[in-house]
């Protein structure tokens, strides 16, 4: 069965990630910036952390779906390709974070991200990669995907876990004191992208012939969330609108690019590492290099953007590289 390749997904990521990553730079180095742009725009980025979770239910589904129902990949080739693709990168990080500040109480959290099972503890509160909470609540969503497909088994049953787990997000937090770190308070989102795969056709060919249409209810969704703020409903319905958008374009563009194409490919690792990169350069005292404010954040936030695609570029090719040399020598002693 043919792959479903929706290109446009990789520039939405290519954008949230920036944004994501000059958010981050902003709220750790105090520029004391003034006016909407600083004080209200970027501030609410950390609602693209959000987007990321309907993209990867949405493209969980798209890779593997079908597979789990036709019972066409086995449990054990699915945990080993999740793990495969995300340990050796996050384990790095972890490693390199540990040694620049050894303490015992960051060596147990290592031990906790190692497991990648971090995200099963009870409102976890860890330092070491910080960021790396979304990884958390994503890996518990792969270790349910199975479940997540039963789910998804029919539209009538997606409806109705859909309108449960949404109920479920506003209990969570407002009567069990759970955030967004919680996968059941984020279920939604991966529910959300889960719909979003049932009705893909549709609303591609919706989107694809109305796209100026559904480009203008997005802007006007982001110009209501400025005055209303991030409730669930509100980000939620940004996120869906957002993603139907984008599967639904096509041709070349802001979207789909080679640039955006790159990118939107070392995502989650820029993700991941951006901090670790920040902190480097906060060592380094480049965070306020010119007296100028507005000069030292876009400088920093470039500085950060680029040396996240440079070091995972760079990580990714010594593992890859180290994973075939571990192949070749394992090729050989079979031979042997």
């Amino acid at each position: 069965m043919q792959k479903e390749r929706y290109e446009g997904i990789d520039g939405l990521k290519a954008y949230a990630i920036i944004g994501i990553a000059i958010m981050h730079v902003l709220a750790n180095g105090e520029y004391g910036l003034q006016g909407f742009v600083f004080e209200q725009l970027i501030p609410s980025f950390p609602d693209l952390v959000l987007l990321f979770l309907v993209i990867s239910g949405f493209g969980m589904c798209c890779g593997y779906y079908q597979k789990i129902i036709d019972q066409k990949i086995s449990i054990e080739d699915f945990y080993k390709k999740r793990y495969s693709k995300i340990w050796p990168y996050f384990a790095l990080l972890c490693l390199l974070d540990f040694a620049v500040s050894p303490s015992k109480e960051s060596l147990i959290e290592v031990f906790a991200n190692l497991t990648l099972c971090q995200g099963l503890l009870p409102n976890a509160d860890i330092s070491v990669i910080g960021v790396s909470w979304t990884l958390a609540v994503i890996f518990v969503f792969y270790m349910l995907f199975p479940f997540f497909c039963f789910l998804l088994g029919n539209k009538k049953r997606a409806w109705g876990v859909a309108i449960i787990a949404l109920v479920f997000n506003y209990v969570s937090g407002a009567y069990f004191d759970a955030g967004r770190r919680n996968i059941v308070y984020d279920a939604i989102y991966f529910i959300a992208g889960g719909l979003i795969f049932l009705y893909r056709q549709e609303i591609a060919a919706f989107t694809a012939k109305y796209k100026i249409v559904v480009g203008l209810v997005l802007l006007g969704g982001c110009i209501v969330y400025c005055i209303v703020g991030n409730g669930t409903i509100m980000v939620l319905s940004l996120c869906v609108v957002a993603l139907s958008y984008t599967i639904g374009c096509k041709k070349k563009g802001i979207l789909i690019n080679p640039v955006a194409k790159f990118l939107g490919g070392i995502s989650f690792e820029i993700y991941l590492c951006h901090m670790v990169i920040y902190r480097v350069l906060e060592k380094l005292h480049l965070i306020h290099v010119f007296e100028n404010e507005l000069l030292s954040y876009i400088f920093t936030s470039v500085a950060v953007v680029c040396g996240s695609v440079v070091f995972s570029v760079c990580v990714k090719w010594f593992l890859n590289k180290f994973e075939s040399i571990l192949k070749e020598k394992y090729c050989k002693k079979l031979v042997s």
